[in-house]
């Protein structure tokens, strides 16, 4: 097309290149013996696949320590060849949570974020480096996917000159009822069942499985419940946000 009109040359974009790193003496590689007191390194790998499903290139980089000339190394190497980086872990209130510690060495302005109001979810750190962000998510793989959906997906799309999609929603009502934290905006996931009366019911999962992968797998949606509402009742109307490719209920 672009030779029948006689054009030689013509501005392209590239797909976004996103560092996607793991941190944590307890994470091991799938693949390996998984020994006491380790587990298997899920982030690396559902962040990596939702980095795709946003429109860019994820870049694997492994593994890091909890050491903090071993974090800045990685982070120095990751922002140098690629247009933003995804952490999972070392962000809560633990003596190694260190990576707000690194991201802010690295260059201005630094760190911008440093925990958010929200459950699951709150110790998300988030920087810039010299114009480059740099998002650093909880180790908890549904809390790690819900905020990467939330808050890097949206920038992801827009650096991918893609339209950035909102989520679908549906109208249910709850199955039981929901509560948030108090002063924290709460996301809760939901199970999708339609009856013979075509009523959708928003059923939530258990809200202690932040660090289990299940929780999002057999998730339809989230219900988001602000900070100044105490709870949703029992068979109120609730608006359920779907995940990409659910049947609402089906």
């Amino acid at each position: 097309m672009l030779a029948a009109i006689g054009k030689a040359k013509t501005k392209v974009y590239r797909t976004p290149r996103v560092a996607v790193l793991s941190t944590g003496p307890e994470i091991t590689e799938p693949g390996k013996k998984l020994v006491p007191a380790k587990i298997y390194d899920i982030n690396a790998y559902s962040l990596s696949v939702a980095v795709t499903e946003s429109g860019a290139d994820p870049i694997y980089l492994g593994v890091i320590q909890d050491d903090l000339n071993e974090l800045q190394k990685a982070l120095k190497n990751a922002l140098a060849s690629t247009d933003m980086v995804v952490t999972s872990g070392g962000v809560s209130v633990g003596p190694k949570d260190i990576m707000p510690r690194a991201v802010n060495s690295l260059g201005k302005p630094g760190l911008i974020i440093c925990g958010i109001s929200i459950k699951p979810g709150k110790p998300t750190t988030i920087a810039s480096i010299y114009g480059k962000p740099v998002f650093s998510l909880p180790g908890h793989p549904a809390s790690a996917l819900l905020v990467f959906d939330l808050l890097a997906r949206p920038l992801i799309q827009q650096m991918a000159r893609k339209e950035v999609a909102k989520p679908a929603e549906v109208k249910a009502v709850a199955g039981t009822r929901m509560f948030p934290a108090k002063g924290r905006r709460t996301y809760v996931m939901v199970k999708l069942t339609r009856d013979k009366k075509d009523i959708i019911t928003a059923t939530p999962l258990a809200s202690s499985l932040s660090g289990a992968i299940t929780t999002l797998a057999k998730a339809d949606g989230y219900v988001q419940i602000p900070e100044n509402v105490q709870f949703i009742e029992a068979g109120e109307r609730c608006t359920v946000h779907i995940f990409n490719g659910q049947n609402l209920g089906n």
